[in-house]
């Protein structure tokens, strides 16, 4: 399996702090953001990573992370000349992926799980995870049925679905590509990964984790301030990198 970090964006909401500098390269507890997610994928002996970053930063990420060999690993880059929704990760890395399954994590998004045995057991089809929080509508909200399964995926919905918010990490296979190709923007003027999602739900071949393990997206003051608690205490121990 190969892995993706989405990098791209403006970090709007933490400015004045992404002023500067790209959100995903600001100090979380006493690494850079990115070595959180990077470290995820590395951990599950993920070893060829594409970084996609935005054009006015790819020098920064060049300069902190190099070819990847010194973490046992090789780095492809590609610019995301701007955000037009998650699911465009995937088509600027078409020619990577090629025909492999791959992980999608994003810069911003600091997990205590390892996700090791998910990606082992991964053959085809989609796999997203989802974890009970108190706030689900800031995210893609999953709703189950009686039978544990999953009935409907919601992106930010304006009324209560359910508890479980979905995490910024998914595995596809390859045929992600020419889906998230056909996808329509949103009101929003971007594509949605709740889209991609419920494509592969509509054939049946959507699974959904849920996470035990602590979770942060660091996208906000708020977050971003949990994510250096959350750093110290648990994720701080567990980097390889």
């Amino acid at each position: 399996m190969r892995g993706i970090i989405l990098s791209g964006g403006s970090g709007t909401r933490l400015r004045p702090l992404t002023n500067v500098t790209s959100k995903q390269l600001l100090p979380v507890y006493n690494k850079p953001m990115i070595y959180y997610p990077l470290n995820t994928l590395l951990k599950a002996s993920i070893r060829e990573i594409l970084i996609i970053v935005a054009p006015e930063r790819a020098g920064d990420y060049l300069n902190l992370l190099g070819s990847g060999s010194r973490f046992g690993a090789k780095f492809t880059y590609e610019i995301q000349d701007k955000p037009n929704g998650l699911p465009e990760a995937f088509v600027i890395g078409q020619n990577f992926i090629d025909k492999e399954n791959v992980a999608l994590i994003l810069g911003d998004n600091l997990f205590e799980n390892d996700f090791t045995k998910d990606i082992k057991a991964f053959t085809k089809g989609a796999k997203v995870f989802a974890k009970r929080v108190p706030d689900p509508g800031r995210s893609g909200v999953v709703k189950f049925n009686a039978k544990k399964k999953v009935e409907l995926i919601v992106e930010k919905p304006k009324k209560w679905i359910s508890d479980y918010a979905l995490v910024g990490f998914y595995l596809y296979d390859c045929r992600v590509v020419e889906v998230a190709k056909n996808l329509k923007p949103s009101t929003r003027g971007e594509t949605e990964i709740v889209d991609l999602h419920n494509w592969y739900l509509k054939h049946h071949e959507l699974e959904v984790g849920i996470i035990k393990g602590k979770w942060r997206d660091a996208g906000t003051i708020e977050s971003y301030f949990e994510a250096q608690i959350m750093a110290k205490e648990k994720l701080h121990k567990q980097l390889i990198i």
